[in-house]
């Protein structure tokens, strides 16, 4: 019988393979690449660590010849596969179809040198009959697709050790640089200076709300006054706060108040009515790129949790493969999913005519096909959140959806406008109001980008207005005037900065999530929401690239080197010749030579500087970005800048405080009585805290004691007695009845009780400083809360509440929302609650009130039956457990009995 060795890259791939194929096939796993260009020197082969190259892993002078290594870890199961080869008739190879599971392909063949036929097996889903059909139509390993991934991984690493030890040297260490990466860095970094420039607009408009003789109400917005259309957010220059041309309407507080009252009693009259038709198509089904957009929009998950969620789907066989440029369906994709589609939503549904999408990508170089549900039925989403869990439900969800969506007809309406005229002591006034009616949804029923609910989506989108005709009489039932500040250009969040790089041709949307993990990790970027907000030392390297590396960060140069790797795979350009205009440079300079002449001419004082204006005494105010972080400096004062701070938000004015509270922090605010050693009040790179004495300068390894302040303590208002306080933790509060020490903790993660090996952490409620033995022991006796919950914080608080006992009252955000507390009831906000910072201490009281007078809530009950299952299982699980240890032990000991016998024999012969 014929025994056929079949290899796929992953271990669940290989699972799923198995289901589909006899016994005449073994499907193993190469669990990724089995060798690449060398992680570090250990892995150099000895004979060619003192060659110069061998730090690049590619020797330049060969005609760039890579270096390729079989990792420690990867050695013992190349020699298993090896091993089956031995016994087989045939290899098939399965990875996946684009470039780099070609180039896992050809490193397999090139290690396991088989003397049997070998052929490529490619399918673009795990479904039995696709792979049954790629065995009946395989191919030969595509070269072409080899060598583009060859030559991307040799300009990566090239890029990559070149240019990172500079980073090093002038700027700090542990830095990276990369092709693609550096130029996302650039982008995040650029728009973060956009925000930096900019300065804010305010300006004024009405709010109107008419009736008609037939008592409908339609709301409507100023737009033109005296022929001149109102200004609004759009025609100010972000960077100077100013209209970016003349001849439009400003009002500010005074004048919309004037014009307010002066239209209170004004004749108004329907001055045109309009009503278009529109039609909108549905949006193309998914690529890498999309999918990851709509699930950051939609899920709020980063693009790594949503590929990974992506690659088990695609493993266990329940979508196509997903990391694709393609936006097009096979003809039997586009025939299941229009039967799907009369099946869940009806005929009238249904086009007549299948829809097609072409590609817009230059080059689709990953699969062939878009992201859609695989196997010749659609699988429904239960069916998924059963077998694999909840991302992968959900994630398949979005590509069910859209699947449907991209085969229904178009949705169509009518948008409507209505132009409302009056005039009142010479002023001429026109408001509009606009309204949408949906008349057939379409698509829409379906999937609606960016929103959970389609049906809620709809009615959203709906906003009907009275039938009346242009000349018909209104009146006013409410003027009121409102103001409005322009805001700065937003922060590119993981899905705008994917959506950017794949609009401008950089790299791959298959490596956007490990590009986005990576500046994250090297601390070039941090969250704040789902905002990605560069570090100071990204603005540093950028700064340095881009004044002295000019072409390594230019987002067209990549975007070109992107084209030309594509040309390599589609077998139109070699790759010598490319690798050696890259680094060499034909023309222009390449990456060698242009790192030869500038590297002595950088000055590390010069880019790792960022000037933000000057102090009133004339003093130049400058970030700089040091070894070991960021600082302030002011003529001879330095002050660090607190972790996480937001660049545009670091404004002179904020610097200068930093700066004063920095001169201020070498100044004692007392003695301690006890030790007689000065105590400081200092703010650092983590926040404030309490340092008790100074640095031993005969002992740099001697540290003073430093207490973190508490999150709801300042520098400014803390006391010398609150600063002994603090410096006296941790403190032991008392005993227990057994005689055990109750200890006070300011942990990293908040303040907590431990007793023993026994914690607790406490409530916002708690005054850590202040608790006493009876609330530690009630605490105490409460059950643990399983797993980590991080504390809610502070929004605001009112302090000894006469209506409350004299109890605080505080504002806190919780897990889901902001609420309020005495002590002992917590009550929601509203969650049309515009801005909790403007609560008042009356409604509050109100909300605790109102919290109160509902009682406690219900707990819901659990199933007994279901507990004894459970109990039952895992009591059965542990008998099979203690039964497995005992052969284990027993064959354990044998083994080592072997073992020493045979160690006996052999010394005995010697």
């Amino acid at each position: 019988m014929t025994k056929r060795l079949v290899i796929v890259e992953s271990p669940t791939k290989a699972k799923t393979l198995k289901r589909f194929l006899g016994d005449d096939y073994l499907v193993e796993s190469s669990i990724g690449h089995v060798r690449d260009l060398p992680a570090n020197a250990a892995e150099i082969p000895e004979k060619l660590k003192k060659e110069a190259w061998a730090r690049l892993g590619v020797n330049i002078a060969e005609d760039f010849e890579p270096l390729y290594v079989v990792s420690a870890e990867k050695k013992k199961h190349v020699t298993a596969l090896k091993r089956l080869l031995k016994d087989a008739d045939e290899l098939l190879l399965a990875t996946d179809e684009d470039r780099e599971g070609e180039a896992i392909s050809w490193h397999l063949l090139e290690l396991l040198k088989p003397k049997v036929p070998v052929r490529r097996m490619v399918f673009h889903e795990i479904t039995k009959q696709a792979v049954l059909h790629s065995i009946e139509n395989t191919r030969e390993i595509d070269q072409n697709l080899v060598n583009a991934q060859e030559a991307r991984r040799i300009i990566d690493r090239l890029y990559g050790y070149e240019v990172s030890p500079i980073l090093w040297r002038k700027i700090a260490p542990r830095l990276s640089a990369g092709r693609v990466q550096s130029v996302a860095i650039r982008i995040i970094v650029e728009r973060e200076m956009d925000r930096m420039r900019f300065h804010a607009a305010h300006y004024w408009d009405l709010k109107a709300v008419f009736e008609t003789e037939k008592k409908e109400t339609f709301p409507a917005r100023l737009v033109t006054l005296n022929g001149k259309r109102l200004i609004t957010g759009k025609d100010f220059d972000p960077d100077t706060g100013k209209p970016k041309k003349s001849g439009l309407a400003l009002l500010d507080g005074e004048a919309a108040q004037s014009l307010r009252t002066a239209l209170d009693n004004a004749q108004f009259r329907i001055a045109s009515a309009e009503e278009k038709p529109f039609t909108r198509s549905p949006t193309p089904p998914f690529t890498t790129s999309t999918l990851q957009q709509e699930g950051h929009r939609k899920l709020r998950f980063d693009a790594k949790r949503t590929m990974r969620a992506a690659q088990r789907l695609y493993e266990n066989g329940f979508i196509t493969y997903m990391r694709t440029d393609s936006v097009a369906l096979s003809s039997e994709a586009i025939r299941l999913t229009r039967e799907a589609v009369t099946k869940t939503y009806g005929a009238s549904f249904l086009p007549d005519t299948p829809r097609t999408y072409k590609t817009k990508v230059k080059n689709a170089q990953e699969a062939h096909e878009a992201i859609r549900p695989a196997g010749a039925a659609i699988a429904p989403v239960t069916e998924v959140s059963k077998k694999l869990g909840g991302d992968e439900a959900k994630v398949y969800e979005l590509i069910w959806k859209r699947t449907m969506a991209c085969q229904m007809k178009n949705a169509s309406g009518r948008r409507m406008a209505l132009r409302v005229a009056g005039a009142a002591a010479g002023q001429e006034a026109v408001f509009q109001a606009n309204g949408t009616v949906i008349d057939f949804p379409g698509f829409l029923r379906a999937y609606v980008e960016g929103s959970d609910d389609p049906d809620a989506a709809l009615s959203d989108r709906e906003t009907i207005l009275p039938a009346v005709a242009a000349g018909d009489s209104v009146r006013p039932d409410e003027i009121k005037t409102e103001d409005h500040v322009t805001s700065p250009p937003a922060r590119l969040t993981e899905a705008t900065l994917v959506k950017t790089l794949e609009e401008s041709g950089i790299g791959r949307p298959s490596t956007y999530a490990s590009i986005i993990d990576t500046i994250q990790r090297r601390e070039y970027t941090f969250k704040k929401g789902t905002a990605l907000v560069p570090t100071f030392t990204a603005f540093a390297v950028v700064r340095l690239m881009r004044e002295h590396l000019t072409d390594l960060i230019d987002p067209a140069f990549t975007a070109r080197m992107e084209d030309r790797l594509d040309q390599i795979s589609r077998g139109e350009y070699e790759t010598l010749p490319y690798l050696k205009e890259f680094y060499h440079g034909n023309g222009s300079p390449g990456l060698r030579p242009l790192l030869d002449q500038k590297v002595e001419s950088i000055d590390p004082r010069e880019v790792c500087s960022i000037p933000i204006g000057k102090s009133p005494d004339g003093h130049d105010v400058v970030i700089r970005v040091g070894r070991y972080g960021p600082f302030l400096q002011c003529d001879e004062t330095t002050a660090p800048i607190p972790d996480q701070t937001c660049p545009d938000e670091l404004t002179l004015e904020r610097a200068m405080e930093l700066i004063a509270a920095g001169a201020q922090a070498d100044t004692p605010i007392g003695t301690h009585p006890e030790t007689s050693e000065p105590i400081y009040v200092k703010t650092g790179r983590y926040g404030p805290y309490v340092q008790l004495g100074d640095p031993d300068p005969d002992d740099k390894k001697k540290k003073p004691k430093m207490v973190s302040l508490l999150k709801s303590m300042t520098p400014d208002s803390l006391t010398f007695d609150v600063a002994l306080q603090l410096l006296a933790l941790p403190r032991t509060v008392g005993q227990d009845a057994a005689g055990v020490d109750i200890v006070a903790y300011n942990g990293r993660y908040g303040p907590y009780i431990k007793r023993g090996d026994d914690t607790r952490s406490l409530t916002p409620e708690d005054d850590l400083l202040t608790l006493g033995l009876d609330r530690c022991l009630a605490l105490l006796a409460q059950e643990k809360a399983s797993g980590f919950r991080r504390q809610p914080a502070s929004i605001k608080v009112f302090e000894k509440v006469e209506a409350a006992g004299g109890a605080d009252i505080k504002l806190l955000k919780g897990r889901y929302g902001p609420y309020v507390t005495d002590g002992e009831t917590n009550a929601s906000l509203p969650r049309d609650y515009a801005d909790p910072e403007k609560l008042t201490v009356e409604e509050a009281l109100e909300l605790i009130a109102a919290r109160r007078a509902k009682g406690p809530s219900k707990k819901k009950k659990k199933k007994k039956t279901a507990k004894k299952k459970t109990t039952k299982k895992a009591a059965k699980k542990k008998t099979a457990k203690k039964t497995t240890k005992k052969k284990v032990t027993k064959k354990a000991a044998k083994k080592t009995t072997k073992k020493t016998a045979t160690k006996a024999a052999k010394e005995a012969d010697s």
